[in-house]
């Protein structure tokens, strides 16, 4: 009797966030991230790099369309830290979504816990640092939301799952790069480009030193394997391409897209591709796998800046050599617009839900608001370097403004962004746009920079319907694609051009809208959207966590770091195991204490 009642005690005593899967609808998956300095060669310069868990990229988040994810951070670095998850909606849940609008930073040596859904989600996507430049320095790895088996997925299942960092490299360090930027120092021309934290491969020995070690691709012959790029650079575009192998285009950041082969993919700043790549060449060699930067004109100092992995079959006879595959004609401005206005949205296909993906009709949908953003290259304003978006710089304030709207802090912000330029001085100001919770949004994105810049919104997807030279008038509507539109989060803006963006504002909270490259975002190119539902008795929001770390005027309410959840002790198992571990273990409890 004293074995059950101690068994009867443990089982129902037991900490219950240690099996949350048996009691909550979808199931859980955990991760234990530890964020700190690593050192690194991959230029051939040792340097100081983020890695997590001691590895640079990161690890890949896997999870299933509305799983539970669970990871807990603990910053290691020798500055405060947050993670943001470029794509993931956070459906409702703004508290987790990782950014200085939402989110106080992590103190160094503290850990922090994100719990967030993957709610009606499938796709492609990436995480990295979204404070002081770490970007710069690594911290990033992918995201893979599986399709539930219920749904099936527009094409065959590949052989394989291949996820692919391609990114622009600096050998100095985030924190003078940061301060170059604040001193109105141009980034310039990087070091060099990455693929999977590797430099290039010596394809030709007066661009590329000896000594570099450069990453490797291992496939079967005859295979067909699922490649998710994503470009988590700073301030270059990059022109992805396969030595010999064409590129079939199936996804893009949460979206089935029609299937078209490409020999080349122009990927900017902050976006994301799956590719399905057969292995349909002869083995009488290796293949290069080409990462090279866009939009930069012709100069010498670009030609070392050319990212070069190795594409290996199992029964490869050789070494890769001679020429890499040609990139696009850097001159021909059309190339890559016409390209990003070919990738469509598979509209008969389903993704995280059964329903066909164009089902839902946007091109017949109210527009209710409507928001042209300008852009101007970075500015003295009160002798500091900024950018803006509609003359306007975004300053952060210490006290985040989702903690500040919870708490009705007043001044910290206001929701007064205005939707056109204004004919007055630019100026640093904390300025909210107020967005119609269920209204229909049409964003303007006019680029007067020179070079390419990418926007990336938060909490939703997207659907993008028009971008051409120019600048923007009410005719250039008549051009739209209202019918099958790409729906993703980060599109492309091309310099002295605008694109066009249609959005459903049905996610409660308060998102960020940015510019990807780094340097421009630095400086203050950012706004926040406030969407709040009016009606108090239907809020779904979700409640403020009882993990919050407070910081700013509300710094007051902090508790001792001890106090937090710490899901640190929750095991790296499989979930699917996790889950029938657990199930048994409360089904053994039940037998013995009603036997």
């Amino acid at each position: 009797m004293h074995f059950h009642l101690g068994f009867f005690y443990f089982c129902f005593f037991f900490p219950p966030y240690l099996f949350p899967a048996v009691f909550a609808g979808d199931p859980f998956v955990f991760y234990d991230w530890t964020v700190s300095y690593i050192t690194a060669s991959p230029l051939g310069v040792k340097q100081e790099v983020i890695g997590i868990n001691g590895n640079f990229p990161g690890p890949i988040l896997n999870a299933t369309t509305n799983w539970n994810v669970v990871v807990n951070v603990k910053n290691q670095l020798d500055e405060p830290l947050l993670l943001t998850w470029n794509g993931i909606q956070q459906r409702k849940n703004s508290w987790q979504d990782g950014v200085s609008g939402t989110n106080c930073p992590i103190p160094v040596g503290w850990n922090w816990t994100y719990q967030f859904q993957v709610k009606d989600q499938i796709g492609s996507f990436f995480y990295f640092p979204s404070l002081n430049f770490q970007r710069a320095a690594g911290g990033f790895g992918g995201i893979i939301i599986n399709n539930r088996v219920v749904i099936p997925v527009p094409f065959g299942t590949p052989d394989g799952d291949i996820t692919i960092f391609i990114s622009d490299w600096y050998t100095k360090s985030h924190k003078e790069l940061r301060k170059n930027v604040e001193d109105g120092i141009d980034l310039g021309v990087p070091d060099g480009v990455l693929i999977n934290g590797f430099g290039p491969y010596r394809y030709n020995d007066s661009l590329v030193p000896d000594g570099i070690a450069f990453g490797t691709i291992n496939v079967e012959p005859g295979k067909t394997y699922r490649l998710r790029v994503h470009n988590v650079g700073i301030s270059t575009s990059l022109n992805f391409r396969i030595q010999s192998h064409n590129l079939l285009l199936v996804e893009t950041e949460g979206s089935y897209t029609v299937q078209q082969n490409y020999s080349n993919m122009d990927i900017h700043i902050g976006q994301s591709y799956s590719f399905l790549v057969t292995m349909d060449q002869n083995a009488s060699s290796d293949y290069y796998i080409v990462a090279s930067p866009r939009f930069v004109g012709s100069s010498a100092a670009w030609d070392s800046a050319t990212g070069v992995a190795i594409l290996h079959y199992s029964n490869s006879q050789a070494l890769a050599s001679g020429p890499l595959p040609d990139p696009p004609n850097e001159f021909d401005s059309y190339f890559s617009m016409n390209q990003a206005r070919s990738i469509r949205i598979n509209v008969s296909a389903g993704a995280a839900r059964p329903n066909p993906q164009g089902s839902f009709k946007y091109g017949q949908i109210t527009v209710t608001d409507v928001y042209v953003l300008l852009n101007q290259p970075a500015e003295l304003i009160d002798g500091k370097w900024r950018t803006t978006l509609n003359g306007i710089s975004y300053f952060a304030p210490e006290t985040p403004l989702k903690l500040a709207e919870q708490y009705n802090v007043p001044g910290v912000y206001k929701l007064d962004f205005p939707n056109r330029m204004m004919n007055r001085p630019a100026k640093v100001d904390t300025s909210v746009i107020n967005g119609t919770y269920k209204g229909f949004m049409e964003i303007i994105l006019q680029n007067n920079d020179t070079t390419v810049q990418s926007y990336h919104m938060d909490g939703y997807a997207f659907f993008v319907v028009g971008m051409d030279y120019g600048v923007w008038t009410e005719n250039s509507r008549n051009v739209y694609n209202k019918w099958d539109g790409v729906s993703r989060c980060t599109t492309q803006v091309f310099p002295g051009a605008w694109t066009a963006i249609l959005v459903s504002l049905d996610n409660e909270g308060i998102w960020n809208l940015r510019v990807q490259n780094l340097d421009s975002w630095y400086l203050g190119q950012e706004v926040y959207m406030s969407v709040v539902n009016p009606k108090e008795t239907e809020k779904t929001e979700l409640p403020l966590p009882d993990n919050t770390i407070y910081c700013g005027l509300l710094e007051y309410l902090q508790k001792d770091q001890a106090q937090r959840i710490n899901y640190s002790g929750a095991p790296s198992i499989p979930i699917a195991s996790r889950s029938m571990i657990l199930i048994a273990f409360i089904l053994a409890c039940l037998c013995i204490f009603f036997r």
